[in-house]
């Protein structure tokens, strides 16, 4: 975490209750005219405060005082770490996240110097009296690693943090070039929970976004993380892929029932291009219009509630017996840069190039590429 990142002022709260309040009462049938009243482009919502409202103007000594200011706190709270792992083997068309492309295992080991690096800066100023309450991998594609660098960041970790006994660590992971060695490495280094993009099983699709993952692997991930005693499944699904319709996703919600992950996250593709040059590869007139985006996500909410889902809200569905679907039953549900949560009050510590802290009263996020993020560590 770079004391040069670029951050925002403190007049934003996660977990506004009133806000809350008013969501969690919100009728959970989907009323189609409204959606469509309303249908305008936008920041990406999955996250707030949403990128435009960053700002430069936030200083390093500021960032720093924030953070010895949260960690001198009479009441302090237990921390949530995340590390951002942007390298991927594979270009997915669709993507929409802070990654790169590489099979140069020398520039991803250097990568992960640096980042143990930039951790090791910032130990000095966190007490050692606040525990990891919670952890988190993103990327890229964490499970690009080799089990030997898992078991290595992990290693690190576990002597630079004191886990809670209630712990939650996920991970996201890519069933592509997966092996048991790799789940059995991430065990090792106290997760228990995995998180699996599908997207979506219709081939046709997945050609179109260059991402063929066949329902055989993703299910050998989730008998692999079984089998080792994880305790929580998320898979991921997008809709508004080019050559989806209402009929093809139906089929692909089916199978994602019958294998019966714990929880789920069904999001709107954002077709950007000019954002994301790479999703010119994906052709506008492919993708489906609004209208069908809209039915396809009604039929998904009847079909996963129906299937005994909780629909948690945005874009989330717990099993009835998650702790995700308890905590919004019990009106304690909490959301960060890492989702859906019920570790309200953590303070969000995030390594790696572009990765985004939360402390009580700042949101600071890191430089977006490796030179700029190598040197702002070299520079201490």
């Amino acid at each position: 975490m770079n004391a040069g990142n670029s951050v925002l002022f403190s007049a934003f709260i996660v977990q506004h209750s009133a806000f809350r309040k008013m969501v969690l009462e919100m009728d959970k049938e989907l009323n189609i005219e409204v959606l469509k009243k309303f249908n305008q482009p936008g920041p990406r919502y999955t996250s707030y405060p949403t990128a435009p409202l960053f700002s430069n103007e936030f200083s390093a000594e500021d960032f720093t005082r924030e953070i010895a200011a949260t960690n001198s706190a009479e009441n302090m709270s237990d921390i949530s770490l995340y590390l951002h792992f942007p390298f991927c083997e594979q270009l997915c068309y669709f993507c929409g996240c802070n990654m790169m492309v590489s099979r140069d295992r020398k520039l991803i080991r250097e990568y992960n110097e640096y980042l143990t690096r930039e951790i090791a800066q910032t130990l000095p100023i966190i007490s050692r009296k606040r525990k990891l309450a919670q952890m988190h991998w993103g990327g890229g594609t964490p499970s690009y690693l080799t089990p030997e660098e898992i078991a290595g960041i992990g290693a690190f970790i576990k002597q630079n943090f004191e886990f809670a006994e209630d712990a939650e660590a996920s991970v996201e992971i890519d069933p592509r070039g997966l092996t048991a060695e790799h789940i059995a490495a991430f065990r090792g280094c106290g997760f228990n929970r995995i998180s699996m993009g599908v997207q979506d099983f219709y081939l046709p699709v997945q050609e179109a976004i260059n991402r063929v993952q066949s329902e055989e692997i993703t299910r050998q991930a989730i008998v692999w993380a079984r089998q080792l005693g994880f305790q929580s499944i998320n898979l991921d699904l997008i809709y508004g892929l080019p050559h989806q319709s209402l009929e093809s996703f139906a089929v692909t919600v089916n199978k994602i029932i019958d294998i019966s992950p714990d929880r789920l996250a069904v999001f709107n593709y954002a077709h950007v291009p000019w954002l994301k040059k790479h999703q010119n590869l994906i052709k506008a007139e492919d993708l489906p219009s609004a209208d069908e985006r809209l039915q396809i996500l009604q039929m998904t909410i009847e079909k996963l509630t129906g299937a005994g889902y909780e629909y948690i809200g945005m874009d989330h569905f717990a099993k009835q017996t998650d702790e995700l679907a308890t905590a919004q039953k019990n009106n304690t549900l909490y959301r960060n840069f890492q989702g859906y949560s019920t570790k309200a009050g953590c303070d969000v510590y995030a390594f790696g190039m572009s990765a985004i802290s939360q402390f009580q009263n700042v949101y600071a996020q890191n430089v977006k590429n490796l030179k700029d993020y190598y040197a702002r560590i070299n520079a201490g």
